[in-house]
């Protein structure tokens, strides 16, 4: 089964829709990248940490998983969809996002 990919018009408009804050979103970067400029609401399990975090995408609804350009992020949906976890990876990335000129939240994984 393919991976589900959503863009960044698309996801900016999903967490905006959100007003009650159920929208899931992954960043898988490291965390030196995260800090330096993240999605705000993002929450950071790094690539090398998603076989020991599985149970942080888990939810109702889908988890959307963001890396810099969407290449770690859709190997991490790869490995979620095989363990029954509905993952949508976002195309382009936090790359994207910013190029965008939307919003940037940058700190620790706790923002």
């Amino acid at each position: 089964m393919a991976i589900a990919e959503i863009s960044i018009d698309e996801l900016a408009a999903t967490i905006e829709a959100d007003h009650n804050g159920a929208v899931r979103l992954i960043d898988v970067r490291e965390v030196d990248e995260y800090e330096s400029g993240h999605v705000p609401g993002a929450k950071l399990v790094a690539l090398g940490a998603v076989v020991d975090n599985v149970d942080a995408f888990r939810g109702d609804g889908p988890t959307y998983v963001i890396c810099r350009s969407g290449s770690r992020s859709m190997r991490a949906c790869e490995f979620l969809d095989d363990q029954g976890i509905e993952v949508v990876n976002v195309a382009g990335g936090t790359m994207a996002w910013m190029m965008s000129g939307r919003e940037i939240a940058a700190g620790d994984s706790s923002s």
